[in-house]
């Protein structure tokens, strides 16, 4: 495994992508006039991951309180049902952070030391955005032949996804899909 401090730049490569992506991400500007803030169905968990060459020429750079379709809201709405946003957190399995990583799945990407993980927001930022690109590509011929497709009365969405592989891997999800629901798989 390549541990990130005896590869430094390796750290600062993931920080530099994340952040260059952030800096081309969009927002959607908001009317609160409207809509009603206690409206809520199932399209408003709908978010669209961009492919990092996509987020690249994005030209649009309005910003508002409101997170709407970006992939700072997935990214947010993902952590605050895994650790309520809290970098710190560890769950009763060990599962780590924000995003509620395993260490398993930190050592893939060459981190292998909890403690800074734990203590490094930007570090897990930049492990969330490589493992969501990760399992994009991963899972992009799935993408193209699922999305609004109904499996077992459900829409497929690009967001449910990235969602399912963050929590049961992209592989389990690509024999989900594949399988038209039938195989079935459980997060921790």
């Amino acid at each position: 495994m390549i541990d990130l401090r005896q590869k430094g730049l390796a750290s600062h490569w993931l920080v530099g992508i994340f952040a260059g992506l952030m800096g081309f991400v969009g927002f959607s500007s908001f009317d609160p006039s409207d809509r009603k803030f206690d409206d809520f169905d199932d399209t408003s968990l709908c978010y669209h991951v961009p492919f990092a060459q996509d987020a690249a020429t994005s030209k649009e750079t309005k910003h508002t309180l409101f997170l709407n379709d970006s992939y700072l809201a997935f990214k947010e709405a993902l952590a605050f049902k895994e650790s309520g946003g809290d970098y710190q957190a560890v769950n009763r399995f060990g599962y780590l952070g924000k995003y509620q990583f395993h260490m398993n799945t930190l050592k893939l990407m060459g981190i292998v030391d909890k403690q800074r993980f734990l203590s490094e927001s930007q570090l897990q930022e930049a492990a969330f955005f490589w493992y969501a690109a990760r399992n994009k590509w991963i899972l992009r011929k799935d993408l193209k032949r699922s999305i609004g497709k109904y499996i077992n009365g459900i829409e497929i969405t690009e967001s449910g996804i990235l969602a399912a592989a963050h929590l049961a891997g992209a592989g389990n999800v690509k024999k989900y899909l594949r399988s038209g629901g039938a195989y079935a798989f459980d997060d921790a």
